[in-house]
Parts: structure tokens; C-alpha cells; sequence
């Protein structure tokens, strides 16, 4: 039996899509990918993080933003809704919709059962890609473990990982601290 083929879009076909539809979805190389929803582990470590972020970048060059800004990676063939998204100084939009942001600084992804395989590889692989990308984290929502990808001068990319409540993760590039106490606050997990 043959299978059906996948179809494809083009990245202008997607946004038009995208802006009339009633759910997410991301456009990964011609493909439209309906995003799911999330567990309460997921978000209220997302809503964590925004919170800590949000304080501390309050009043200062930098901003945070959470899954409905859409990051426009088109060059790798990507435009996706990381759960959150920051940097410092003016965000480039790529159009009058101002919907999708070109520049993050940092991009943080809450890892689930659905989407590990996903957000670790061929998305992973796309936002470090991104010129102005400094820092990708990887917060695991069932255990205490966060992975920090930090770009390094030569291009490469260097992975420090936090397993304990104690542990502090600095985001340089929007001078910003993240203590996993902070993280997984009411979220119940067992330390890795």
C-alpha cells in the first residue's frame, strides 16, 4: 500500500495560515505541524521562567516573551513558537505583521515526552542557525535538568547542565539568573 504524500507550503502559504487559523502550528520545511497542548508540569514551568525573566529584565533594555511570538528562522526553513523567547534591545520583526521576530538572544525550550526528539534535533539543529542565537536551554519538566548551550566565539556551541535545586544558570547575553528552585517552583519532580 502506498502512503499518502506529505504536503508541502510555502513559507508565505504557511503565514497566511497561519495568521487566519484558530490553533498553532510551526512550518518546518514546507510542512505545517499542529502544535499540541501542554501538561501542568509544562506550563507552570514556563509561567516560572516568564516570571524570573520578566522581573529581572523589568525596566532595562531586554524583554521576554512567551509561545504565541512566532521566530522566523526561513533561511533554514522554520518558523516555530519556542515556549520562551529573549533578548536585548530592539526586536527585528520580519514584516507589518510584526508577528514574526528574527533576532532572539535566547530561546528556551520546555522538553515533553511528544516533542523531546524534536526540539533536540532537526529544531535544535535550525535555531542555532540563527546569527543573533546565544543561548538554547533544555528544561526537562520530569526530572530536576537543564542543559545551557552557549555559543561560543569559534562558532561552536558549549553545554554546561543543572541537576540540583541549588544550581543557578547565568544567561549572559540578557544578564539574567535562572535558579532551578526558581524553575520548577510548585512543579513536582524528583531531583536528577
Amino acid at each position: 500500500m502506498a502512503s499518502k504524500p506529505i504536503e508541502r507550503f510555502t513559507a508565505d502559504e504557511y503565514l497566511t495560515m497561519e495568521r487566519a487559523a484558530q490553533y498553532k502550528s510551526e512550518y518546518i520545511d514546507g510542512e505545517i505541524v499542529a502544535m499540541a497542548g501542554a501538561s501542568e508540569p509544562h506550563n507552570l514551568i514556563v509561567t516560572n521562567i516568564v516570571i524570573e525573566l520578566g522581573v529581572q529584565l523589568r525596566g532595562g533594555p531586554c524583554r521576554v516573551y512567551t509561545s504565541d511570538m512566532r521566530v522566523d528562522v526561513r533561511e533554514s526553513g522554520l518558523y516555530a513558537y519556542p515556549n520562551i523567547v529573549a533578548l536585548c534591545g530592539e526586536p527585528i520583526l520580519s514584516d507589518d505583521q510584526q508577528d514574526n521576530l528574527r533576532n532572539p538572544a535566547v530561546i528556551i525550550e520546555v522538553l515533553s515526552k511528544s516533542t523531546e526528539a524534536y526540539d533536540r534535533g532537526k529544531k535544535s539543529m535550525k535555531y542555532r542557525r540563527i546569527e543573533s542565537l546565544l543561548e538554547y536551554l533544555l528544561v526537562a519538566q520530569e526530572k530536576t535538568h537543564v542543559e545551557h548551550y552557549v555559543r561560543q566565539p569559534n562558532g561552536g556551541w558549549l553545554l554546561s547542565e543543572f541537576t540540583t535545586l541549588g544550581d543557578e544558570i547565568h544567561l549572559y547575553s540578557i544578564d539574567s539568573r535562572l535558579k532551578l528552585s526558581a524553575i520548577y517552583n510548585k512543579v513536582s519532580i524528583s531531583e536528577s
